[in-house]
């Protein structure tokens, strides 16, 4: 099978650098699938799990937002933060958890819940990752 380049960087450092058969990004608009020869692409990322498959595994990358570029067998992830499942914190990401349920459960009219939902997904994706990972 024909393979590609993944790169996946955030602002602070290159998360990952790897020969990879298979990417699976969540889009905002969906989630999309890349291989080898794909051609030239560009789309806006959500909140939400990457996965790529090589040397016969998949594994799980978390990314919270961001942009994925296709082109010339490289797919290039700029997102605004992103964490191998391996790597994930669980008991941080469950605070982080139960902190954005509180907010929004507090029904406090000082509180932006768009934020507090965005939290919540953040979290709730990272802890998923982590048990998959």
């Amino acid at each position: 099978m024909a393979s590609l380049q993944l790169e996946i960087v955030t602002p602070d450092h290159l998360v990952l650098s790897k020969e990879v058969d298979y990417v699976g990004a969540p889009g905002v608009e969906g989630e999309f699938g890349i291989m080898a020869s794909h051609i030239p692409f560009l789309s806006a990322l959500a909140i939400g799990g990457l996965h790529y498959k090589a040397e016969g595994k998949t594994r799980f990358v978390f990314i919270s937002g961001g942009f994925a570029e296709v082109s010339d067998n490289k797919v290039t992830i700029l997102a605004e933060s992103a964490e191998e499942a391996e790597c994930i914190d669980t008991a941080r990401a469950d605070e982080a958890r139960k902190r954005a349920e509180a907010r929004l459960t507090a029904k406090n009219e000082n509180t932006n819940n768009l934020r507090a939902e965005a939290a919540l997904t953040r979290a709730v994706t990272r802890l998923n990752l982590a048990n998959r990972g």
